[in-house]
């Protein structure tokens, strides 16, 4: 499993600096809040159960999955479920609050709501929960491997 040291030296290899912060960023607000931001322009790191196999979807911080998008765009079928804390760490290599786009497993997809393009820069978790990655759509696409849906909408 990763940590945030190992994800800073494989973000540093491709030019993308990890900010750290003394005070707790496990979600959206408080990520927004650590560092300076709205919380639409946060990256949040999601992971769903899919019809029983796992997922990744990385959206903006005001947008939620919407499961019949979900399904629509991935070409999944089946129930769609947020999985546990163990389960998480289990899947991703990261502590939920802390789950980043980078170093995951390769057999684990990941999905990018095209929310994230309306920012120049959005704000990724680095594997912890006090964490920042300052980063552009492109470079997350192409870092992560990751394929453009429309997945999510704004939160009410």
């Amino acid at each position: 499993m990763p940590d945030i040291e190992e994800v800073k030296a494989w973000l540093e290899k491709r030019g993308i600096e990890v900010w750290q912060y003394d005070q707790p960023t496990p979600t959206a607000a408080t990520a927004a809040q650590a560092v300076g931001c709205s919380v639409a322009e946060i990256a949040k790191t999601l992971l769903f159960i899919v019809g029983g196999d796992p997922l990744v979807v990385v959206t903006c911080g005001d947008m939620k999955v919407k499961s019949s998008l979900l399904k629509r765009e991935t070409g999944r079928t089946g129930k769609v479920k947020l999985p546990q804390a163990d389960e998480v760490k289990k899947l991703t290599g990261y502590a939920p609050g802390g789950v980043c786009p980078f170093l995951l497993p390769s057999t684990l997809p990941v999905f990018l709501d095209r929310s994230l393009k309306r920012f120049e820069k959005t704000y990724a978790a680095a594997g912890d929960d006090a964490s920042a990655v300052p980063v552009s759509a492109a470079d997350l696409e192409a870092i992560c491997a990751g394929t453009w849906v429309d997945a999510c909408e704004l939160m009410a």
